[in-house]
């Protein structure tokens, strides 16, 4: 199962488990659940065709949990 969702211009494929970075949220804490309603398609398990919205499924949405907190590489202009 996967789904695609649009993120601060960017589409990413989740799936359940994954660990991905994506962009600050203000004031997300370690345990803080992150809601992403912006889902582009969805595909279930099996040989099924995959959802795709117009632009996005209805009703849809992806929910992940903040694991903590990655700073960058510091880059010198």
């Amino acid at each position: 199962m996967y789904a695609i969702v649009e993120d601060s211009g960017s589409q990413i494929k989740l799936t359940p488990g994954a660990i991905l970075d994506i962009d600050v949220r203000g004031e997300s804490a370690e345990g803080q659940t992150i809601t992403f309603d912006r889902v582009l398609a969805i595909k279930d398990q099996g040989d099924g065709p995959a959802t795709v919205g117009t632009p996005y499924v209805d009703g849809a949405s992806v929910t992940a949990e903040v694991v903590g907190e990655v700073k960058g590489d510091k880059i010198d202009v």
